[in-house]
């Protein structure tokens, strides 16, 4: 982004938050593609307005979502059907886990929030035999690859928006009113860390400021 000139940022940005579009919500759907057609139990963490969690509830007999952010958590809870198996707890990720054992732990622009190598830990701790961890996450640029997707990130966002939208300025979507924060940790550092706890973990980068990670418990 720093490759482009101030006068182009600033346009770039007027437009992105004229037609604004949820990112993480972009890999919902591969997400569901990475898990068992059915299971008993899941975990998202930091589930914000619970757009996943509800995707979730249609595979499972029941969804426990955690965030740390009350007012998200509200939200989410008004935007969920009262029939669908979802359980929404403003609570710590690291610390006040829902108690049990989970066959699918999902965690969306989260982990970059909490301490990486803690909460690959808890989760390993929480997830059933023959579980699923699936992570998308943020991660600070820093090699000739991660600022390559980044600067064809910046027309592909543009483009996205405008579609999604239909080419009608909107306003934001309700997941993206959650707290934010940039990423500290490179996708090396992340692919090392979470290869000590995580034997055999599938890491990739992705376009839009994104990577996935995707474990199985043996």
């Amino acid at each position: 982004m720093k490759i482009l000139p101030p006068r182009v940022l600033r346009a770039l940005e007027r437009f992105n938050a004229a037609y604004s579009w949820d990112h993480n919500a972009y890999y919902h759907r591969w997400i569901l593609r990475q898990l068992p057609r059915r299971f008993d139990r899941a975990l998202d963490v930091g589930s914000g307005s619970g757009d996943l969690a509800r995707l979730l509830a249609g595979r499972a007999d029941a969804v426990q979502a955690v965030d740390s952010d009350p007012v998200i958590t509200a939200q989410a809870q008004k935007l969920t059907p009262s029939e669908l198996p979802v359980t929404f707890t403003v609570a710590d990720a690291i610390a006040e886990l829902p108690a049990g054992a989970y066959d699918v732990i999902t965690c969306v622009a989260t982990i970059h929030h909490l301490p990486f190598t803690l909460a690959l830990t808890r989760f390993r701790r929480h997830l059933t035999p023959g579980g699923t961890l699936v992570i998308v996450g943020l991660s600070r640029a820093q090699t000739p690859v991660d600022h390559l997707l980044g600067v064809v990130a910046v027309p592909a966002n543009a483009v996205m928006g405008w579609l999604k939208n239909k080419g009608r300025p909107s306003q934001r979507p309700v997941a993206m009113t959650a707290p934010t924060r940039s990423a500290d940790m490179s996708f090396d550092d992340i692919v090392r860390e979470a290869g000590d706890v995580l034997p055999g973990a599938r890491r990739r980068r992705r376009l839009f400021w994104r990577y996935t990670l995707v474990w199985n418990q043996p």
